[in-house]
């Protein structure tokens, strides 16, 4: 029976536990140990190249990379427990052996986006004060131009085909140097991956040192990963996710899937990143933990990128954002050969649209449960029960969650009523690093408000009705208008500048700037081509506006909820 005050455990199966008391592992080396003691020579890791070049590496040989990356750190870059590293890397087989690495030598992972400018870079080091970087090979050069004035004493650089049999690793390297000319010098001291294993398992022979040994002391309360969000202002913002935040969340995931998925016996396709807090803890790490094989996409676009990986592997389960699906169900080779052992596929980071979810149905005849969450909740809220969707909603809370509407008094309002949905469950946050005045402004007690305004009907299933704060989704990821905003008001042609999201059919989102200007030389594609200088391109303004000026309070604030009010009367006027 469902609990009266949790209405929605009426719609878990039969197996699932309402509450989890306590995560099954003491910390998340334990976990990734024991999946490798049970799965062993089994497939862990899969890199697909879009040409269909690959590497695998078993449970056993990502189990003993990262112990040797984890002395390294420790013996031979002098790192401490709880010394932050910076992994900055698209999905490849090197970021499994770093990351577990990270958390073996009881280091605190910290996720950069490897297509952050040097200029974005710079801000998330300053802040995080990383004592060590484990990079990508094609973004390096940006190193030294994000560092200048805070070093980071230790650079290990990696190369997307490492791990790779020799001859498809040397043919890619070959082709980024001189064909595409994707990889440039690595100009900086550093030392390559493969000899920092290395110098991990020389020291293992000499010293007779032991990875175990680094995280006996490190609990499901000590701090596993700085993961940086705008959150509701803007400002970067290192969200601390402990490592009972990420055990639970990935037990509360897994809880609701349990009864459809075998252990040892998936594959899951992971086309978002794995820098991204969704794919982070669903793909990643619970996966791992089930035992699947993870086929890892380094680039998802164009969508031809996962075309070999659909031909060439079972994929039983894949996660994704409206887009993706979107996209795929327009792609003639996959309408021509839909995947045949799918059997569901999870959604997040944006809005799933009726009409995707319908379509992806009529080609895979599977279902796209619809997930929320946030990077502060680790990230799953809330998940719909497969077979149980309900057309419009987020799904019902996961197990362990407790969900609730606030009024702008910060007190909890009635089922059915609107208001700041507010979260408390062992998956949120501990707070933002170094930050405890930003803390305080989403913390009521031990509730976590989202900034999303949702409302709950009286089965527990919820339904986000619109955005307390002005973030601006695009395909998934977060943009921040303070930052674009900022960014604009830097150019000398630029009086002033506001940001706003606007509906676009292809990104679910797109970003729009409201320009008042002080030369009126100054075009779209100019301003377009300063802001790629300066930001990632899905931060780049996609429709720029000249106004002459722009609406504002009687203290001067620019309202951006006018400019969104016209924009969308604009677009319902179409």
């Amino acid at each position: 029976m469902a609990d009266k005050d949790r209405p929605w455990t009426a719609f878990y199966g039969p197996d699932v536990r309402a509450e989890i008391e306590t995560p099954a592992y003491r910390n998340l080396p334990d976990l990734i140990r024991s999946a490798a003691d049970t799965y062993g020579a089994a497939k862990a890791f899969t890199c697909c190249l879009p040409n269909g070049m690959n590497g695998t590496l078993t449970f056993a040989q990502v189990d003993e990379m990262s112990d040797a990356l984890a002395v390294y750190l420790r013996e031979v870059a002098g790192l401490g427990q709880g010394d932050r590293v910076a992994l900055q890397m698209p999905n490849c087989l090197s970021y499994p052996v770093a990351a577990f690495g990270i958390f073996k030598a009881g280091c605190v992972l910290v996720n950069v986006n490897p297509l952050y400018t040097a200029e974005e870079m710079a801000k998330q080091f300053a802040d995080a004060e990383p004592h060590a970087l484990i990079i990508v090979d094609m973004f390096a050069d940006k190193v030294p131009e994000a560092t200048r004035g805070n070093p980071i004493p230790n650079v290990i650089v990696t190369r997307v085909a490492e791990f790779f049999p020799a001859m498809p690793r040397g043919i890619v390297g070959l082709v980024q140097k001189h064909w595409d000319k994707s990889v440039k010098p690595v100009e900086l001291a550093h030392i390559r991956l493969p000899d920092a294993l290395e110098a991990g398992r020389a020291h293992v022979a000499q010293d007779r040192v032991e990875a175990d040994a680094y995280h006996q002391s490190v609990g499901a309360g000590d701090l596993a990963v700085l993961q940086y969000t705008g959150g509701t202002t803007g400002v970067a913002k290192g969200a601390m996710l402990t490592h009972g935040n990420l055990l639970m969340n990935m037990e509360q995931s897994m809880e609701l899937l349990a009864g459809d998925m075998k252990k040892g016996q998936e594959v899951v396709l992971t086309a978002l990143p794995l820098y991204h807090i969704f794919a982070f803890t669903v793909n990643l790490l619970s996966f791992y933990w089930l035992g699947a094989r993870n086929i890892l996409i380094p680039n998802p676009r164009p969508l031809t990128n996962l075309k070999r990986a659909f031909e060439n592997y079972k994929i039983t389960w894949m996660s994704g954002v409206n887009t993706l699906f979107n996209g795929l169900c327009n792609e003639i080779w996959f309408l021509d050969t839909p995947p045949r052992h799918m059997k569901f596929a999870g959604a997040g980071g944006m809005a799933l649209q009726s009409a995707v979810a319908e379509r992806w149905r009529e080609v895979t005849g599977t279902e796209v449960l619809q997930g929320y969450g946030l990077t502060e909740t680790s990230p799953v809220v809330t998940f719909e029960p497969l077979g149980k969707t309900r057309a419009g909603t987020i799904g019902i809370p996961v197990p362990s969650t407790e969900l609730a509407c606030f009024g702008d008094d910060g007190t909890a309002l009635p089922v059915g009523e609107t208001g700041e949905i507010g979260v408390r469950g062992p998956q949120v946050m501990k707070g933002y690093w170094k930050k405890p005045d930003e803390t305080a402004k989403v913390m009521v007690g031990d509730w976590f408000l989202t900034g999303d305004i949702g409302v709950m009907d009286a089965d527990g299933y919820v339904r986000i009705v619109d955005r307390k704060k002005d973030m601006v989704v695009v395909s998934g990821f977060n943009v921040y208008p303070n930052e674009v905003e900022d960014v604009l008001a830097a150019h000398p042609g630029v009086v002033e500048a506001a940001v706003i999201g606007v509906p676009d059919a292809a990104a679910g989102e797109a970003v729009k700037a409201f320009i008042v200007r002080a030369d009126t030389g100054l075009d779209a594609a100019a301003l377009r081509a300063y802001c790629k200088e300066h930001l990632t391109g899905y931060k780049v303004p996609k429709i720029v506006e000249f106004r002459d000026e722009l609406p504002k309070s009687n203290v001067g604030k620019i309202l951006r909820k006018d400019l969104r009010a016209e924009a969308m009367s604009q677009i319902a006027a179409e």
